[in-house]
């Protein structure tokens, strides 16, 4: 139930970096004194936040490393075409700027105006260049669209699809060669030759049930499953999933805004407990042919096959498949010619068990990097293809957060972790030898790192943000992370940003009952006492898709927080146990089948350990507020801990369990029948009736993700027990409740104004 970016357009219940903040966890606190003191300078409203530019950030293009080690690729406006868009190849080093592409290429016969660029690929020799454009929305994300093919040797711009509607394509790309592309269009798959021009339909039974070479509604949400279908090395096979959705329940929602008679959308949903699709994978010749279905065992509606790709060579796949209750991954390498598989690795848990993005393989294929949790800890393994061996290549109690490059020719594998503290994320490197060689690269600046780390490991476009510093991106030689060149410094909004009038936020760590240390920040009201007593609010999130205390910078967020500190109000947030925070295994599985239980309790537990710590909160005044994990989070304090709690605000919440989708809340809250009763007790809902504070119920009635249905039927339970609340409902916005002009100002400023009137601002 990650939350759906706003770009990503708001990420089920998961975060958005847009919203996570942060901090260092052993700060001491800040801006305090014995008596009230003045804090100058600007004040904030909500229109500057959300209604104007003027924290508006800047973001470097996304950066594309070529092959040949000659630089990397991005997209800049054209200074020869108003609105267009040439695609500039810089050297990392020296600066040089070549128009690789520009937009009087990409304008098509007989038009004034170029391709509006929305992804483009290179070909492996870099002579074309693939064009995505025209794009629209299929589930949750801009997948579908028009694609053209640019020939660089002799300026040749051609549209790809013969007559086929537009936007229509999905996931088009280029066979090794760079002589064919492939594409998924209306659940079948094609080639289209680029000398002939010739179309040959690898796929004809693409139906409203038959999809192939892409997925269902679930599978992309909750396993980023999209581009369904994968070129082999040598160009000569493809092989693809297919799904048969077929008594796959339709979920239909309703639009009454956008024209005289509502109009329903209809879309195969399984929640929990329902039929999910059946997956396959099959491989066919890329010149037409019969598909060669892969044994994987089980049966196919009872297992996801998560991950496939070809095993460092063209005559076989790796492939990995999770049961239905997620507590295993069975990694299998199949035959292409016979489809026969062989079980290499598993991953056993008495939880869920976790898949594997990106299998990267070296060693001429005969071994893979690979990440497993099997330590207690996140971390990296290099696994012989043939024999499943593994060999440890990072090793310690803490996290590998992300696999970053693997340059198989120094001998490194890049990754980001942070060993020291949950909060931060830092550049690292260890040996692919596995003898244990670990080296960080990112200087001692704290805060949050990422990079974009070029294919040969010696260049990387690096981004860098912390509690209160806006992101800055440049250009950085590895290993000595020297800095080259800045990109973006949105030293503008930074200024803006320490011109406001604000305290330090503080990070800090409380026990829970049983004695876990809890990450959490606090930010005080502008002018503080710490003789007198406020209110405090709480943001929580709480599931395992985001973590809401890290040292980075907090985005519009921050900004609103810093409003209400100024209000007179002091603003906080906890990670409960569970959530995506690099604190080992036992960390994440804490809450299996005890969501809204256990999360809380932690939220709870926190508060009584803060208001002992800091007498100045108000027990009297607190609230709590999220979005979609956030918002059921939000419920169950107000239904669990109904004394405690006095005032929240839930965005698009699960009030029941058991009517979100099956892989999402399967994974963390067992299957039906045998957990029903962990269901029962883990949702708000049953605990409605003991509502007291006061509760903000909001939720969008096209919301595709988390359905409006939820809290409807939270709605009748309250009217049932008599609880008074307030209820809105946005028409027709989805899960991130951002869509149609106003929306954004209006929900905050709504919020604003409930938490002024149901928790008094100010010192008492």
């Amino acid at each position: 139930m990650r939350l759906s970016t706003l770009r990503r357009s708001l990420t089920p219940l998961a975060l958005t970096a847009s919203v996570l903040l942060a901090g260092c966890a052993n700060m001491p606190d800040m801006g305090m004194s014995s008596s009230a003191d003045q804090v100058s300078g600007t004040q904030i409203t909500n229109k500057d936040i959300f209604a104007s530019d003027k924290f508006r950030l800047q973001y470097p293009a996304p950066t594309r490393w070529l092959a040949d080690g000659s630089g990397y690729t991005t997209l800049e406006p054209s200074e020869s075409q108003e609105g267009g868009r040439d695609i500039v190849r810089y050297h990392p080093v020296t600066n040089e700027r070549t128009v690789m592409v520009s937009a009087e290429q990409l304008t098509p016969k007989g038009q004034d105006q170029a391709l509006e660029i929305a992804d483009y690929v290179w070909s492996k020799d870099g002579s074309k260049v693939l064009i995505f454009t025209n794009t629209k929305r299929s589930w949750r994300t801009n997948t579908l669209g028009d694609y053209w093919v640019l020939d660089r040797n002799n300026d040749e711009l051609v549209q790809l699809g013969g007559d086929a509607p537009e936007s229509t394509m999905m996931f088009a790309k280029f066979d090794p060669q760079g002589e064919r592309v492939a594409y998924v269009m209306q659940n079948n798959l094609y080639v289209q030759d680029l000398d002939s021009m010739k179309i040959t339909a690898l796929t004809t039974d693409g139906n409203d049930h038959i999809v192939n070479g892409t997925f269902d509604w679930v599978n992309e949400e909750e396993f980023s499953l999209r581009d369904g279908f994968r070129w082999s090395p040598d160009g000569k096979h493809i092989a693809y999933w297919q799904l048969d959705t077929e008594g796959t329940p339709i979920f239909t929602m309703i639009n009454n805004t956008d024209q005289l008679y509502p109009k329903l959308k209809q879309f195969p949903y399984p929640k929990v407990g329902q039929t999910n699709a059946a997956m396959r994978i099959g491989v066919l010749p890329a010149d037409g042919g019969d598909t060669e279905w892969m044994k994987v065992p089980g049966d196919p509606r009872q297992h996801y096959l998560v991950r496939m790709n070809w095993a460092g060579n063209s005559d076989q796949l790796l492939i990995q498949q999770l049961p239905r209750s997620q507590n295993i991954n069975r990694v299998f390498l199949a035959d292409i010619d016979d489809g026969s598989v062989r079980e290499i690795l598993s991953e056993d848990t008495k939880s869920w068990a976790e898949y594997v993005d990106e299998v990267k393989f070296i060693d001429g294929g005969d071994s893979f990097v690979w990440m497993s949790e099997r330590s207690g800890y996140r971390h990296l393994y290099r696994v012989e293809r043939d024999t499943g061996k593994l060999t440890a290549l990072t090793r310690g109690n803490w996290d590998v957060v992300e696999l970053s490059r693997v340059d198989e020719k120094n001998g490194w594998v890049y990754f980001i972790a942070s060993p020291e503290t949950p909060l931060e994320r830092y550049l690292f490197r260890a040996s692919l030898d596995g003898s244990g060689k670990l080296e960080r690269l990112t200087p001692d600046q704290p805060g949050t790192h990422s990079y974009s780390v070029s294919r040969d490991a010696k260049y990387a476009q690096h981004t860098y943000s912390a509690a209160g510093k806006v992101p800055n991106t440049d250009i950085v030689s590895l290993p000595e992370h020297k800095h080259i060149r800045t990109l973006v410094d949105n030293s503008d909004v930074q200024e803006k940003v320490d011109a406001l009038a604000k305290r330090d936020i503080e990070f800090f760590r409380v026990p829970a009952r049983d004695g876990l240390m809890l990450d959490g920040y606090i930010m005080r009201p502008t002018n503080f006492d710490p003789n007198k007593k406020y209110p405090i609010l709480f943001y929580v999130y709480g599931e395992p898709w985001g973590q809401t205390v890290a040292n980075r910078w907090g985005g519009w967020l921050y900004l609103w927080n810093i409003m209400l500190n100024q209000q007179g109000y002091i603003v906080a947030s906890i990670d409960n146990r569970g959530t995506k925070s690099p604190r080992g295994f036992e960390w994440r599985r804490s809450i299996y089948k005890n969501l809204g239980i256990v999360t809380v309790r932690d939220q709870y537990d926190a508060l009584q350990e803060m208001e002992k710590r800091w007498d100045y909160i108000d027990a009297d005044r607190v609230g709590i507020w999220g979005h979609s994990g956030g918002g059921t989070q939000t419920l169950n304090a107000l239904f669990r801990y109904p004394d405690t709690y006095k005032m929240g605000m839930a965005l698009a919440p699960v009030p029941d369990l058991t009517l979100y989708d099956t892989i999402y809340q399967e994974r963390y809250s067992g299957l039906l029948p045998e957990s029903a009763e962990r269901y029962k007790e883990t949702s708000a809902i049953t605990y409605a009736k003991n509502l007291e504070g006061d509760l903000l119920l909001i939720h969008g009635s096209g919301d595709d993700n988390v359905h409006f249905q939820g809290s409807e039927r939270l709605v009748n339970e309250l009217i049932k027990y008599n609880k008074q609340f307030e209820w809105f409902e946005y028409p027709n916005r989805s899960h991130g409740l951002w869509e149609y002009e106003g929306t954004t100002l209006h929900l905050r400023t709504m919020m604003t104004e409930f938490l002024k009137e149901h928790l008094e601002a100010g010192a008492k």
